[in-house]
């Protein structure tokens, strides 16, 4: 395979970029240690509260990030007609697929037009201009433009779409492998990114930043919109015709026919062994890799393989001949980061993925597209982030906060994060953390949302507050607050695990019913059900090493109001309403002696009130109560409504 050529070498950050991050996150972590001391740091309060109230810690997120406009652009305007753009026309799309295995995504009834201009030299000349003048704004104006490959974009260029503006990108992936700073020979000319929270060289995402400073994404309003065609085909036809979703690799859905259809989750021939491509790699870690359970051949489990194994970024090539999809918007290694006032559609993978930046704001998007993995925002290893005003209709988790996995865990953990005034419709988490957060989480502060679940009856939000990890995303979770969540429409009333995806022989099983504990099984109702679900015990079976316990303490849930809602005859708010997995000894399978396993520790709930649960108890051996337990140490409950009955209590399940 040919080795990659470019005009930087790795690694990607220097120390001093690395020294600036790791001030900026003592002293967040300084300022949520401090915030403990105070007499209402667990609720939301008055103007004394060290987190809520003025001059607390969301108020110092804000007050940091104030700087972070569109006004910090130079006010210059480069129109991208001037530089040669031209508009679309535009079509009606219709999907090949079957609806009840594959929803039209809103966007998708529509596609560029056959033969339509390709405005992207035009995009990138405007933005090189930009730059090149010390900054200003690139704008594109109302009406509906073709683009085949990445729009990247430099320092101090804030790229602007009109009202009434929709960029179609090109639904082929070639098109993002074409002209990237990597050449990678046949894989093609790649990016550096990230997938699943591993380093890699990869196609481009359709909008890309690495290493640049006061940069931004906006547009005036939802009318203004990025269409990633994740679900157009590119190739094929009928029902068995690919597209970027494809790529999942879920049997009978967008176009995947099975284990045979190339995709993330097929035996990639392109992977070569991974002796050849760490030849030091030991005979036990090498046996751990390459277990049938998950199969390395696949690029999904090839990739953190490789992280894994110490195989050097340079090394890790996907792009053409993989299935790796890209992130709709990825920013890497980016200082004042602003994505503000637009729309996003039909997704190839997660919709936005700043990894490593510092000074992030999104406010004001609609993150609207329901593909597989079409998460809303997912920020990576990010030091001072703001959310707000973010409406989210997802195909998996709205928010995702996460720092990295295997070994890729450099850029250090995600910090300050403040995320207020959001709407979560579908989806599979309304605020998570999680799963892959190698480095940790820690300070995040979450207020006023409203986890509208509009989508209720038919594609439920599964959880509301939820953070995953298990043996081998490991990391920790330190400082959470959660204030004021409302619920109208409860979260889905049906429990569900994670079936295929535990390990043989552990405790946590599906001997027992979904949502029961016992002495010697549980089985968690860990993917859908719960309003608030501590999970470290995600998908287990699906790494291929677990020697990682996470760290759980600190977390902080107040004014969470859950309202039931009437199904199928049922009336309820949830399935569960608090469910908490600890993190699982058994999982372990390093060398010995294995570490200790903490218990999930320091969790206070107050003054919530969640509906009905439909299951209702009393738990035992056999029926499900509305809390599940397993590996947890003293949960405070305080002023918390369950079906009516107020509990002042703690809960606890020592293994």
């Amino acid at each position: 395979m040919k080795k990659p050529t470019a005009t930087h070498d790795f690694p990607l950050w220097t120390s001093a970029s690395l020294k600036r991050r790791d001030f900026l996150g003592r002293s967040g972590a300084l300022l949520g240690t401090a915030a403990l001391a105070g007499p209402l740091a667990a609720c939301g309060g008055g103007d004394g509260d060290p987190i809520w109230g003025v001059g607390g810690a969301a108020d110092q997120i804000i007050s940091s990030l104030s700087g972070v406009s569109q006004t910090s652009f130079a006010a210059r305007d480069f129109s991208v007609l001037n530089y040669g753009a031209q508009t679309c026309q535009v079509v009606a799309a219709t999907s090949p697929y079957p609806a009840s295995s594959s929803p039209l995504s809103n966007g998708a009834n529509l596609t560029h037009a056959p033969g339509s201009f390709d405005s992207r030299p035009a995009f990138l000349a405007a933005i090189q201009a930009a730059n090149a003048a010390g900054g200003g704004r690139v704008v594109v104006p109302a009406g509906t433009w073709y683009c085949a490959g990445p729009i990247v974009l430099l320092s101090n260029v804030n790229f602007h779409l009109s009202a009434n503006c929709t960029i179609y990108f090109s639904p082929n992936p070639a098109d993002y492998a074409k002209d990237g700073p990597y050449d990678c020979g046949s894989n093609g000319k790649l990016y550096y990114s990230r997938w699943q929270a591993d380093d890699c060289l990869n196609f481009g995402a359709p909008v890309y930043a690495y290493q640049q400073n006061n940069i931004a994404l906006t547009g005036e309003d939802q009318t203004s919109v990025l269409n990633g065609q994740a679900m157009t085909p590119f190739a094929g036809s009928g029902s068995t015709s690919t597209c970027w979703w494809t790529w999942k690799g879920t049997s009978g859905a967008y176009g995947c026919t099975g284990p045979s259809t190339p995709s993330c989750a097929y035996a990639n021939p392109a992977n070569a062994d991974l002796r050849t491509m760490a030849p030091n790699i030991s005979n036990a870690l090498y046996t751990l890799l390459t277990n049938p359970v998950t199969p390395w051949q696949q690029d999904q489990n090839y990739l953190p393989a490789l992280s894994e194994a110490g195989v050097p970024v340079a090394q890790r090539i996907f792009g053409k001949g993989h299935y790796l999809r890209p992130c709709m918007v990825e920013f890497i290694g980016c200082t004042n980061v602003l994505m503000e006032n637009y729309t996003t559609q039909n997704t190839p993978f997660w919709q936005h993925h700043p990894v490593a930046c510092t000074n992030v704001v999104i406010r004001g998007v609609l993150a609207d597209s329901i593909g597989p993995n079409n998460d809303g925002f997912d920020p990576e290893a990010c030091t001072n982030v703001l959310c707000e005003k973010v409406t989210f209709n997802t195909g998996d988790d709205c928010i995702a906060i996460k720092s990295g996995k295997n070994l890729d865990t450099q850029y250090g953990p995600a910090d300050r994060h403040l995320i207020q005034n959001c709407t979560m419709n579908s989806g599979h988490g309304g605020l998570t953390l999680g799963s892959e957060m190698g480095a940790g989480v820690q300070n995040i502060y979450a207020r006023r949302l409203t986890m509208l679940n509009q989508n209720w009856a038919s594609n439920p939000l599964n959880i509301a507050i939820r953070i995953k990890t298990n043996m081998n995303r490991g990391g920790f979770v330190k400082n959470l607050y959660v204030d004021d969540v409302s619920l109208p429409n409860g979260v889905s009333l049906t429990g569900a695990g994670y079936g295929s995806s535990m390990i043989a022989g552990s405790p946590i099983n599906a001997t027992v019913p979904i949502g029961v504990a016992t002495t010697a099984a549980s089985n968690p109702s860990a993917s859908q059900g719960g309003v608030i679900t501590f999970d470290c015990d995600y998908q287990p079976a699906k790494d291929a090493i677990r020697t990682r316990p996470a760290l759980v303490q600190n977390v902080n849930i107040s004014n969470v109001r859950v309202s039931n809602v009437t199904l199928n005859g049922v009336t309820a708010s949830c399935f569960q309403a608090i469910v908490a997995q600890g993190p699982v000894a058994y999982d372990y399978n390093g060398s010995a002696p294995a570490p200790t396993v903490p218990a999930i520790t320091g969790v206070s709930i107050r003054d919530c009130d969640f509906g009905t649960p439909t299951a209702a108890g009393p738990a035992s051996a056999t029926v499900a109560g509305p809390i599940y337990a397993w590996n947890v140490n003293a949960i405070s409950l305080s002023n918390v409504r369950i079906a009516g009955n107020t509990l002042n209590t703690t809960v606890s399940d020592v293994r």
